[in-house]
């Protein structure tokens, strides 16, 4: 088969995508990956071509004849392979460093379902829009006809991308017995009854869910909320992180915004549960920036906002960092910025085995390695004069 023949069976409506890869050059002139996808704009077929460039991706739209030249161009001089997947097929181009092609085509046993072709495709939310919710009514998120409110649009986005995190983590839930999770600081706390909602109401979750805080009006408003609701499983008391010994295993702890140390006592509770997840959104890092010193970067850090942010930066690393210790694989990701705070990073954290100190090392983590990770944890916390609550807090046990 010839590239135009293969161009010309590819290139409509049953093309899903096109990914365009292994640049011949590696000077930083090309794409690192070209991703092509059909999408129709006013009755019109075109095709969406997404190069990604870093941290960056540039569009463009194409025609079918402006693709079909473009992918002649592209994979003749500039890369490897190109790789269509098809409704009904998959087709592949091979490019040798002197150009010479290899073209295959192969017709699939099944037919695959084809994507929305419209040009702005509506992101799929958690909690859809169309269906009243009473407690997105009561924070004026919603109509009590289920429309989102456009004002409040940020906060529904907000709100899903929370459950979006959870909704990654169900695996780590036994939908078989009543899950305990503890809401740290929980506030007004419509990301809990989001949560609560989520998993009792639309996953069927066993679940029993406690918020704690510590302001009396905010707790007797949010039990009202709850019986209004009917959410009998849902209670909120107040509370303080350090000293809340109500339970004694919780299988998820949430905490958002716990101010500085709220944080590490949160995470060390955590821990001592043996909460299969945590998911922490941290905030005012203020007993790292009181510690930190470096004469390496002290050109940074005699800069106060610099040094706050580097502050936040090297705490949370740290807390990621000892909660691997512990056992458990940890991430930092982007939330959204809730509302009144810059604060936007979350650090997810699934339990995985036994902490390191009590466990044998399993062979894809060899333990040098693991020693290594401690040692370098512990070089850069004595480099920066950094011994921060929630190292001391896992030690005491």
């Amino acid at each position: 088969m010839e590239i135009q023949e293969l161009l010309q069976r590819c290139i409509s409506e049953e093309l899903i995508d096109l990914t365009i890869s292994g640049a011949k050059r590696k000077d930083g002139t090309l794409p690192d990956k070209i991703k092509v996808r059909p999408i129709r704009m006013k009755e019109e077929l075109y095709y969406q071509v997404s190069e990604f460039v870093g941290p960056k991706v540039l569009h463009h739209n194409d025609t079918a004849q402006e693709l079909a030249d473009e992918i002649v161009n592209r994979i003749t001089n500039d890369y490897k392979q190109a790789q269509f997947q098809m409704t009904d097929a998959v087709g592949q181009i091979l490019s040798s460093s002197k150009g010479k092609l290899t073209i295959k085509y192969k017709k699939s046993k099944e037919k695959r379902e084809q994507k929305n072709l419209e040009h702005n495709r509506k992101k799929r939310y958690i909690l859809e829009e169309g269906t009243p919710i009473p407690f997105l009514v009561d924070l004026g998120v919603m109509t009590k006809e289920g429309r989102i409110v456009r004002q409040k649009y940020d906060k529904y986005r907000q709100i899903n991308r929370f459950l979006e995190f959870i909704e990654d983590i169900l695996p780590q839930l036994d939908k078989n017995k009543e899950q305990t999770i503890i809401d740290f600081g929980c506030g007004k706390s419509y990301l809990t009854f989001a949560m609560y909602y989520y998993l009792k109401v639309l996953k069927g979750y066993s679940i029993r869910i406690i918020g704690l805080d510590l302001k009396e009006d905010v707790i007797r408003h949010c039990n009202a909320l709850k019986e209004q609701y009917g959410y009998d499983k849902l209670d909120f008391y107040i509370g303080d992180i350090a000293s809340y010994n109500d339970v004694d295993a919780v299988d998820m702890v949430v905490t958002l915004h716990a101010c500085d140390t709220a944080t590490d006592y949160a995470l060390a509770k955590a821990v001592k549960w043996g909460a299969k997840v945590i998911l922490s959104v941290p905030c005012c890092q203020h007993e790292a920036n009181k510690m930190i010193e470096s004469d390496l970067l002290q050109p940074v850090l005699k800069y106060g906002i610099l040094k706050e942010r580097m502050s936040a930066i090297f705490t949370d690393a740290i807390r990621a960092e000892l909660l691997e210790q512990q056992g458990y694989q940890t991430q930092i990701l982007e939330f959204i910025d809730l509302e009144h705070t810059p604060k936007n990073l979350l650090i997810r954290a699934v339990k995985t085995k036994k902490g390191r100190e009590n466990m044998q090392i399993r062979q894809v983590v060899p333990k040098a390695t693991v020693d290594h990770s401690e040692s370098a944890l512990e070089n850069m916390e004595k480099e920066l004069h950094l011994n921060l609550t929630l190292k001391q807090l896992l030690q005491e046990g």
